[in-house]
């Protein structure tokens, strides 16, 4: 795309993801810049596997949006015995246990919560915890995260889990993106019960667990997934 310009705008440089190349013909060539892959972490814990089901519906928004997940869990901190005896489903082992490192290497996190009592279950707190020598250094300072979660009911923490749980972006100078009501058709579709909230994607996992995500829960993670990768991208230098 090549443009006739007084010789005073060529003077100014100007640089927004594009190339200017100055011809000596007072011409200015614009060439679009290879856009780099968004490289989103979508960094979860599921005892019960609903938040790992969510995982995978936000892993495919991310790829809508041009991005590329990256799915890798928590360490656990209850023994097998403990994990037994609450009929814990086995860990997914394509996903790898997270170091703080990784949430060091990634473009943006997406950060899937189960709620125990109305805040993040202790296992994602526990790694948020290790997170110390990223903090001092202010390595995730500016770097665009996201929150999606998973209750027992209605009621039980769609809301606080990812409210309680800004607190942990603010002290590294994250920037949360929320989907806000964004996805109108199942926002505020009420025929039916389901998860999610304006801070973020959710499902409701039942008092016994029994209930998995539904198609409209799955569809909000999605779109979470895109939109957020899609400002973090923006964001991207």
């Amino acid at each position: 795309l090549t443009f006739r310009l007084p010789n005073d705008y060529l003077k100014r440089y100007i640089r927004c993801r594009a190339s200017l190349r100055f011809h000596s013909e007072n011409k200015l060539t614009i060439m679009a810049e290879s856009k780099k892959s968004c490289k989103v972490l979508i960094l979860y814990y599921s005892m019960y596997k609903h938040i790992e089901t969510m995982a995978g519906a936000v892993a495919e928004g991310v790829k809508k949006a041009g991005g590329t997940p990256i799915l890798m869990r928590c360490p656990e901190t209850l023994s097998e015995e403990v994990l037994k005896k609450m009929h814990a489903a086995p860990k997914n082992e394509d996903h790898k246990v997270a170091t703080p490192q990784d949430l060091d290497d990634a473009d943006c996190i997406i950060f899937g919560i189960p709620t125990r009592f109305g805040m993040a279950a202790a296992q994602m707190k526990a790694m948020l915890d290790r997170t110390g020598g990223l903090w001092a250094k202010g390595k995730l300072l500016g770097k665009p995260a996201g929150i999606f979660v998973s209750t027992g009911t209605q009621n039980g923490g769609q809301e606080t889990t990812a409210l309680t749980f800004v607190t942990q972006l603010v002290h590294h100078g994250m920037i949360y993106i929320p989907i806000g009501y964004g996805k109108g058709d199942i926002q505020f579709d009420i025929s039916e019960p389901h998860g999610g909230s304006p801070y973020g994607a959710g499902c409701l996992a039942g008092p016994t667990g029994a209930r998995k995500p539904s198609e409209k829960e799955l569809a909000l993670a999605t779109h979470q997934g895109e939109h957020v990768t899609k400002y973090a991208t923006m964001l991207m230098k």
